[in-house]
């Protein structure tokens, strides 16, 4: 088996020079740029002398739904730039401002299904394939992201920039001055970038508008993108960000072990810590940490996870763990920063030479939280109170479109004797605009640590193994199909990414037909799903078969209904699972933002006591926005199952559900308050389980939050928070409960 993959690879390898001469003929249309002829005020206004010596750019496509033709409203884009700063500016016409859709919100609260937006993608190391994303919506809520074509968007990553917007008689504008501190780009000049300018246009459909044209069934984005020639002179570097914070928590906590203890106020906790951003030259960072502050987490709590087999993923969102972001995602997850659950200090160096983008980040994690332990057909976790450091490496090597990359992990714990040091190539190989071949192949070497009291696993044991994923796609303006195989040890572990699941071999293969139409169904996918997962022994883990139709329409709509037998094991037998999967989501109005509904319902497996039953999964979820300063956010998750409770009927083995409200009052794009209320309760027959379980189980967590932000990173934070826990007598008892102040500002040289 490893023979293959290394012929594979090798087959890659010799076929890139091919692959590298296609980026040109892929690129748009080249505009060329000039300084400002004088300055420039961002306010919205575009009557500034250097807007009208700017580069103009009023030739757009329309590229979804339609076929880069016409667009149905008029759209112009300005750029130009100074010693400092890259600028842009739009003309948005609008045929009737008065639909306009643009309330208030946070940073990056931007819909694209129901809210108006522009902005661009700019490439500043003319890569043709990863790209800084810098949107505004028409009352200046800002979103900033990277996407790579190999990987995605990813909006973790917040950056310094400036923006403002006016909505007027004719439509809207928006300014935008970007910092080319901010940027990453080749210490050469002249400068040649990479641009796509885009308008997200949503009333009957979702109108997408771009400078470039987007043929359907391309296999990438970036690589369409405009050239940008001209850049002169830019700023070399040298700059530097120092963002100290300092925050106090005021927490009360039980007096005893018992549920319902009466409250005591702990000491305040005051915590100071800082990240600083140095930038030597235009295309190296070095950044360093003490105490990044985990206030800066922002997590999706509205997750059931009652009869999961494997662990939920939550975001990344603190400062020093961003730079670069996209570098650290490969195929295999063997990077996942959540895993550093409390640096104590960190550094980090990004940047490229010689053509290769690299980042190595080096920090001591003082532990807490938990550790994933994988399994073939699940996962389980334990407490991880144990300090470590560990180290990540990452380079990877552009070759036209495509790449090769390498990394390299290591966990050392400091007093438990244990490690895990992961290493091993990946690569990505576009041969032509349809297809696109990535794999990585990765080993790994473990020592448990010697915590019996935590994990049975955790005996001190050694563990070797490896993993490896490959993949192959295929786009053309009708037949899309993806094709996957996965092999990955036993005794394969990346302690510092996220792999919940090993000891596997896996193929999965997906192929749709694509219709565009221009009635209430603007696009028709039948598509089909097939997946077979076994144990190296070749027993099996779980078959699955998913045929299924995806329908895009009017009002932003999306419905997605299939079929899926799915027969998974469950300790030693193998059960069967037949059920309809079913998922809509519309934008109807500027009031009724976004209405969802999703889930399953029909035959399904009780994991825990192993044996088949009935159950159904329903999501629901809607965001109301009464006026443009207030936004409403409501769901609702149900899961329940029911299995054989005697020989004549079925019983209902639990009930879970997740009732979430959240309320938010923006004042302006920088001031906001918010409250948010959330209730999960579960209900069991402790007859039906094989061990010891409570009838009935709920948690309440309530908060409040007030939030000023001048930039990402200088805000102010005044909050509180209140946890409860259901009692016997169906009472909440106070768990928790905590009011804290964080302060943080970025000075900047």
């Amino acid at each position: 088996m490893r023979a293959a993959h290394v012929s594979l690879a090798m087959a890659v390898v010799a076929a890139w020079p091919a692959a590298a001469s296609s980026q040109s003929t892929l690129a748009g249309t080249t505009f060329h740029m000039s300084r400002a002829t004088g300055s420039i005020r961002i306010d919205g206004d575009l009557s500034d002398e250097a807007w009208r010596t700017a580069t103009r750019i009023d030739t757009w496509y329309e590229v979804q739904p339609g076929d880069n033709g016409m667009p149905p409203v008029k759209s112009v884009g300005y750029l130009t730039y100074d010693d400092r700063f890259f600028y842009a500016a739009f003309e948005f016409d609008d045929p009737n401002p008065s639909t306009i859709r643009a309330p208030l919100g946070d940073h990056d609260a931007i819909n694209g299904n129901s809210m108006d937006f522009g902005g661009i993608f700019v490439d500043p190391l003319n890569t043709g394939r990863t790209a800084f994303e810098f949107f505004v919506n028409p009352r200046n809520v800002q979103y900033d992201a990277i996407t790579d074509d190999a990987s995605g968007e990813n909006s973790s990553p917040d950056f310094f920039w400036d923006s403002a917007a006016r909505i007027t008689d004719r439509g809207w504008i928006v300014e935008m001055r970007i910092p080319f501190s901010t940027l990453r780009y080749r210490n050469s000049d002249p400068q040649t970038w990479g641009i796509i300018l885009f308008r997200n246009y949503p009333r009957r459909y979702r109108y997408q508008l771009m400078s470039a044209p987007l043929p359907r069934g391309s296999n990438c984005l970036i690589c369409h993108e405009n050239v940008v020639s001209g850049l002169e002179r830019l700023p070399g570097g040298g700059h530097l960000i120092a963002a100290p914070y300092l925050s106090a928590t005021d927490a009360a906590h039980p007096t005893g072990d018992a549920l319902g203890s009466p409250l005591v106020t702990a000491p305040v906790e005051p915590h100071i810590g800082v990240d600083v951003k140095f930038t030597p030259n235009a295309n190296n960072v070095i950044d360093f940490t003490i105490k990044p502050d985990f206030s800066q987490v922002e997590s999706d709590t509205a997750q059931i996870s009652a009869n999961e087999r494997f662990a939920l993923f939550f975001p990344e969102k603190r400062p020093f763990f961003l730079e670069g972001v996209d570098l650290l995602q490969t195929p295999i997850q063997a990077v996942y920063t959540r895993t550093i659950t409390a640096p104590t200090w960190g550094g980090r160096v990004t940047g490229k030479q010689g053509g290769i983008r690299y980042t190595a980040l080096v920090t001591e994690d003082a532990g807490g939280g938990s550790a994933i332990l994988p399994g073939p057909n699940g996962s389980s976790t334990a407490p991880q109170d144990f300090a470590s450091r560990v180290f990540v490496g990452r380079a990877k090597r552009d070759i036209g479109l495509s790449f090769i990359g390498a990394l390299v992990t290591d966990r050392e714990t400091v007093d438990a004797g244990a490690h895990n040091r992961v290493a091993g190539p990946d690569f990505q190989w576009r041969p032509s605009g349809t297809d696109v071949v990535t794999g990585q192949w990765l080993f790994s070497e473990t020592r448990t640590p010697v915590r019996p009291d935590l994990s049975e696993e955790w005996n001190g044991q050694q563990l070797s193994g490896s993993a490896f994923q490959s993949n192959w796609s295929h786009n053309t303006r009708h037949l899309d199909w993806y094709a996957k195989y996965s092999d990955v040890g036993r005794g394969f572990r990346a302690d510092t990414g996220f792999v919940p699941q090993v000891g596997y071999r896996e193929g999965y293969g997906s192929a749709g037909w694509t219709v565009h139409a221009t009635g209430f169904v603007s696009i028709a996918r039948p598509f089909v799903t097939v997946d077979y997962q076994v144990e190296p022994s070749g027993a099996v883990i779980t078959r699955d078969l998913e045929p299924g139709i995806a329908l895009n329409t009017r009002w932003s709509g999306f419905i997605q209904l299939r079929y899926i037998d799915n027969p998974t094991r469950a300790g030693e037998a193998v059960i069967g699972r037949k059920q309809f999967g079913y998922d809509a989501q519309f934008s109807p109005s500027r009031r009724v933002s976004t209405v969802r509904v999703s889930g399953t319902v029909g035959q399904d497996i009780d994991f825990a006591n192993a044996r088949s039953g009935r159950g159904s999964t329903i999501n629901a979820s809607a965001t109301l926005q009464p006026t443009d300063h207030v936004a409403l956010d409501f769901l609702e998750n149900t899961r329940w199952l029911d299995v054989d409770g005697s020989p004549s009927a079925a019983a209902r083995l639990f009930t879970q559900r997740v009732s979430r409200v959240k309320g938010t009052y923006t004042f302006t794009s920088r001031l906001f308050v918010r409250a948010i209320g959330q209730y999960v309760a579960t209900s069991r027959d402790a007859s039906l389980y094989t061990s010891t379980v409570n009838a009935r189980s709920g948690t309440f967590g309530g908060s409040g939050l007030f939030a000023y932000k001048l930039n990402w990173q200088s805000v102010m934070f005044v909050g509180y928070g209140d946890d409860r826990e259901l009692s016997d007598e169906r009472r909440l008892e106070p768990l928790d409960r905590q009011f804290f102040v964080k302060l943080s500002y970025a000075f900047q040289r």
